[in-house]
């Protein structure tokens, strides 16, 4: 999901607690801060040679030990942005992405998969990250549909 996603989806229902989720069910603790905004840049070479470059814009969540039980209203949230995006720029077509770790969610970067709301709550969904190889991934979007991305190939998805 994109920044500017993100940000419309929870400014939609501005009173609401915000309550970040996987796809079991498990939520981020009640008691949950905003520690830190991020406005990442990333240059990588894939093993097929390419240069990438992306922006993500990263929250990272975090939940002290004598937490309470409250959850973060999607108001304070916004005014936590909103006073961060006046101090550093934060790209809004950037994917947005949600850093946490705790006893249900291995320590990562969860992508934000969907926002929903109801009366009283706003749900983030969090879905974990995943790998692939971008050089394989360029191959099997110019194969024909006989061809197989798992075929042995002449050359190697990854080069030397």
């Amino acid at each position: 999901m994109r920044t500017n996603e993100f940000i419309s989806a929870l400014r939609a229902a501005p009173n609401n607690q915000l309550i970040f989720a996987d796809p079991d069910g498990h939520a981020v603790h009640g008691g949950y801060h905003l520690t830190e905004l991020k406005a990442a840049s990333f240059e990588t070479v894939d093993c097929g040679g390419r240069v990438n470059r992306w922006p993500e814009t990263i929250v990272q969540l975090w939940v002290p030990a004598d937490a309470g039980d409250e959850y973060m209203t999607t108001a304070k949230f916004l005014k936590i942005f909103d006073k961060v995006r006046g101090m550093i720029p934060l790209n809004f077509d950037a994917e947005i992405r949600i850093e946490y770790g705790d006893e249900h969610f291995f320590p990562s970067t969860y992508h934000v998969g969907s926002v929903t709301y109801d009366q009283t709550t706003t749900r983030a969904l969090l879905e974990p990250p995943r790998t692939t190889c971008k050089a394989r991934d360029r191959r099997a979007e110019t194969l024909s549909i006989t061809d197989s991305c798992c075929a042995p190939r002449a050359e190697a998805c990854c080069s030397a």
